[in-house]
């Protein structure tokens, strides 16, 4: 099994039934928490809408939920999308136009957004309307409608791709990082009251460390723990079924699965620089997963490098899966 590809329904059922309610129940990015919690709190004074957000981050570190909590903050509806599911101009102005005075509009991957939508939202987000054309050519004719104030919370996983004036427009840019191994304790332990399973705190540390910083994977992991507990009946998950769990998964103790080290090896046998096309076909993964998914984290760890050539093993990479590092300058590879 897989953890960080895009996640099933089930998978997403299960993380919105633990979804905390509320900023003072979510747990980690204390700064971004407080922030939100100040600006939506200074926007209800007013009786203004909250000013657009942008939230960046990889994925899995709490985006989505971040946006029901705005919602809920401002005493709103949430109206969910995705860049990739509005592709043209009238899906787009469908949905603005049914959106009610300072409700929530959560566009999730909003860098796949198609750049003439960018430019068609630009309206909407400052003067509150949109263009309708009518009779697309020459001698066309469009109309202009008019749209409540609403806010914009876009998430995205590459920053990078949104254009500058569209970056702009955000008056609120909050950028999520992995969370630190005590906040994932935290999550994990609360979500087992939820659950009504009994966990203990080095259980929980356990799968914390193999969660690669990200909330999303300790949950998932969180219930194939529980369910080798309820199949061999223990009534109460110590560390030694968690580490059962977890060596049944395949994940090591730098959170690496197999996906992983089938990159790591591809690397190391390739025995030089490869390029992202490249390394995707060896590891028949796709080029955002390695980009956006794989990478981040084995280069968190020192386990991957990006080069002006290509991405490449460390040593450490080598050492981790038990093989003798290269000597430099000799150009022995170990797998040649």
């Amino acid at each position: 099994m897989v953890f960080h590809d895009q996640p099933d329904a089930v998978d997403r059922e299960f993380d919105r039934s633990l979804r905390p309610g509320s900023f003072g129940e979510f747990v980690g990015q204390d700064q971004i928490r407080d922030n939100l919690a100040i600006a939506i709190r200074a926007a209800r004074e007013r009786q203004e809408p909250l000013d657009h957000v942008l939230l960046c981050g990889p994925p899995g570190l709490g985006k989505t939920t971040l946006a029901h909590l705005i919602a809920h903050g401002m005493g709103t509806d949430v109206v969910i999308t995705s860049g990739p599911a509005l592709g043209a101009p009238k899906d787009l102005a469908g949905t603005l136009t049914r959106l009610q005075r300072d409700q929530v509009l959560f566009v999730d991957e909003i860098h796949r957004l198609p750049k003439a939508l960018e430019e068609y939202l630009y309206s909407a987000m400052e003067d509150h309307a949109i263009d309708v054309v009518l009779d697309p050519g020459p001698s066309g004719r469009s109309v202009r409608l008019g749209v409540q104030p609403f806010t914009l919370v876009g998430a995205t996983t590459r920053e990078g791709l949104l254009t500058a004036p569209f970056r702009s427009r955000f008056g609120i840019v909050e950028r999520l990082e992995p969370y630190p191994i005590p906040d994932l304790e935290q999550i994990l332990l609360r979500a087992a009251r939820r659950l009504q399973v009994e966990v203990e705190p080095a259980a929980a540390r356990l799968c914390a460390q193999r969660s690669r910083g990200t909330p999303r994977m300790a949950l998932r992991i969180l219930r194939r723990v529980r369910d080798l507990a309820q199949v061999t009946g223990k009534a109460l998950i110590d560390p030694t079924t968690a580490q059962q769990a977890v060596d049944r998964l395949r994940i090591d103790h730098l959170g690496l699965e197999e996906v992983d080290r089938k990159l790591l090896r591809a690397l190391i046998q390739r025995g030089d620089a490869v390029g992202l096309k490249t390394l995707a076909a060896m590891v028949d993964e796709a080029e955002d997963t390695i980009e956006e998914v794989l990478e981040p984290h084995l280069i968190r760890c020192g386990l991957l490098a990006r080069t002006a050539r290509g991405r490449v093993a460390t040593p450490l990479a080598w050492t981790h899966l038990g093989e003798p590092p290269p000597r430099a300058g000799t150009g022995e590879l170990p797998f040649a």
